[in-house]
């Protein structure tokens, strides 16, 4: 019997070594992964007062970690040309909740001195309030969020090492804080 725990270990340690020389994913690689350990897509999510961390997609899909066990699968608009080459990003929200299609992801320009928590309030102003295109204005991008899914965090693990910082900005108090129900929106426009 002992032999077969030494050769069970050992096929186990030569597997470990094997996964640990293999490339590493593409980013269209890594998002069909995370879609495929999400769940449906949800209105919003409670956000707290700082992001435990985040990790970019490629330049139109991240993930989002409110905490260590908790994290989503966001996914934008448009491309977020800056999105790949941040360091840091933060993510606007209204009243605690970050909701897809009203909030956006902030990034930093590159090439630009200070963090986004510099950027204050993150207000959004006229056509471009409602607009699904990347708004970029003096040392920020900003990229409206189209979907949000919640990760199966039983499968998909995120080590803090290997995460970004990234910041919970307040969005412009005259924008709604949450999307209208379909009935309630139905409702609304009769």
């Amino acid at each position: 019997m002992g032999l077969h725990r030494l050769l069970a270990l050992l096929s186990v340690l030569v597997l470990a070594g094997g996964c640990a020389s293999s490339p590493r994913m593409t980013p269209a690689e890594r998002l069909e992964f995370y879609r495929a350990n999400s769940g449906e897509p949800v209105r919003s999510f409670h956000s707290p007062n700082r992001l435990w961390g985040w990790r970019a997609i490629g330049d139109s899909a991240l993930t989002v970690w409110p905490n260590s066990n908790r994290g989503y699968l966001l996914e934008l608009s448009h491309r977020c040309p800056d999105l790949t080459f941040a360091s840091s990003i933060g993510l606007t929200t209204r009243t605690g909740r970050v909701s897809a299609g009203f909030d956006s992801i902030v990034v930093p320009r590159s090439g630009t001195q200070g963090g986004v928590g510099q950027m204050g309030t993150i207000q959004t102003t006229g056509p471009q309030r409602n607009s699904a295109s990347v708004n970029r204005t003096m040392n920020r991008t900003t990229c409206r969020i189209a979907t949000i899914r919640p990760l199966n965090t039983r499968v998909v693990k995120e080590p803090k090492r290997e995460l970004q910082d990234g910041e919970i900005l307040e969005r412009d108090p005259s924008e709604p804080s949450e999307p209208a129900e379909p009935a309630e929106a139905a409702e609304a426009a009769r």
